[in-house]
């Protein structure tokens, strides 16, 4: 079966909120969300599972839609912040050499109350689930940049949790055969993107 790892469009930014931050796509997310589901309008997608985060079930629900399949929500597939109170794009706290930035290269996930050997096992634990139901099928995951890190990094043998940043709506194919086996077989697709700049 082939998995399609496909990362939320953008979401807006929000900070202290009263509860867990969870924020919607921003409008330049909901035009990204549109790409995707018409760049996969054409291949054979037989469901589209997803993260239960605002901004991922908002980028997979056009694509669902648009193959006709039923939104599968799963838990096990929300992101390490998903308890956070402020949401803050990655490029962002990037740009600004953000602690949080900083702590996450390192390894260091306190800011978020997680342990990174944890999540990793949860998050392999979900996509296996995902490879178990789905023989023979191809399937898109709609989840987060740090889900994609988890479980291809398990895939590659990768010790750091975040190895590569994946761009919003980017597409990464995983063939999983019966026997086991599990081959990246491309990252980080965002041609759907090219002329948004």
């Amino acid at each position: 079966m082939e998995l399609l790892l496909v990362r939320h469009a953008e979401p807006v930014r929000i900070e202290d909120a009263e509860g867990p931050a969870d924020p919607p796509l921003h409008p330049r997310g909901l035009t990204q969300a549109d790409r995707l589901a018409t760049w996969l309008a054409g291949e054979r997608l037989e469901a589209v599972w997803s993260s239960p985060m605002r901004r991922a079930v908002q980028t997979a629900t056009p694509v669902a839609a648009v193959h006709g399949v039923e939104l599968v929500i799963d838990e096990e597939l929300a992101e390490f912040d998903r308890e956070a109170t402020s949401y803050i794009p990655y490029e962002e706290l990037k740009a600004t050499r953000d602690d949080r930035f900083l702590a996450m290269v390192e390894g260091r996930f306190d800011h978020y109350d997680v342990d990174p050997a944890t999540f990793q096992r949860g998050v392999v634990t979900a996509m296996e689930h995902i490879v178990t139901a789905n023989p023979g099928k191809v399937v898109a995951v709609v989840c987060h940049g740090g889900v994609i890190n988890a479980y291809l990094g398990n895939i590659l043998g990768i010790d750091r949790l975040l190895f590569f940043e994946p761009g919003y709506t980017s597409i990464s194919r995983v063939v999983a055969a019966r026997t086991g086996e599990r081959s990246l077989v491309s990252l980080n697709e965002t041609t759907h993107l090219r002329d948004l700049g």
